[in-house]
């Protein structure tokens, strides 16, 4: 004989679910038309409630409450939370970590795996479409290019140093340490400018909309 009017305990027993999660499915509107009456006397079809969460049920969960069923029966009332059928779970419970046997702890870290992959994929494909550049590539290909033109630059400053001391007359040394001192002040002085700027930068509409 097929199994009919289910309290929410004996649902989530069938379905392996918590009777907290049956409630929250009933305050979503999500099991409207599957069950009868309100509150402690609301009795949930079997059927209709699996076939509305796309359930396949097997022999044994449309026949009664056997001593597995029971067992099961027993778990739920011994974790879930004694509440009002009628009463929609709070936001703090919606929020709680579920637990390692719900079914919709495994379809959330799919969900997750799957968004991950498409997000890898599409920064896979807009590198080697040249759109999109990697932040790491980015700056190693920026520190090399101004640790070069540093480089460069310094021997400039050697140079000037040593034509302004023959053209003056006076020391090398007292020339090219003033030269050093001034270009040490004025790189500072960039550096706290620039990285004020990086900070305050932000992604646009544009990049935010990539989602990689």
């Amino acid at each position: 004989m097929v199994m009919s009017g289910l309290t929410a305990t004996e649902l989530a027993a069938k379905l392996n679910l918590t009777r907290g999660r049956i409630s929250q499915l009933v305050a979503d509107g999500r099991l409207d038309g599957c069950y009868s009456g309100e509150g402690r006397a609301r009795r949930f079809e079997l059927k209709a409630c699996a076939d509305a969460l796309n359930r396949k049920l097997d022999p044994g969960q449309m026949l009664g409450n056997g001593s597995a069923t029971k067992q099961r029966i027993a778990e739920v009332q011994a974790t879930d939370i004694d509440s009002d059928d009628d009463v929609p779970p709070s936001k703090d419970r919606l929020g709680d970590v579920l637990k390692p046997n719900d079914p919709d702890r495994y379809e959330l870290a799919r969900i997750v795996k799957v968004e991950e992959e498409a997000r890898k994929l599409r920064r896979a494909n807009a590198e080697a479409e040249g759109t999109v550049v990697l932040v790491a590539t980015v700056q190693r290909e920026v520190a090399r290019q101004i640790g070069q033109e540093i480089a460069e630059f310094e021997t400039v400053m050697r140079e000037a140093a040593r034509r302004i001391a023959d053209r003056l007359g006076v020391d090398y040394r007292t020339v090219r340490q003033i030269l050093v001192e001034t270009w040490r002040e004025h790189r500072g002085a960039r550096t706290h400018t620039l990285t004020e700027r990086a900070a305050a930068a932000g992604l646009d509409d544009e990049e935010r909309a990539a989602d990689i």
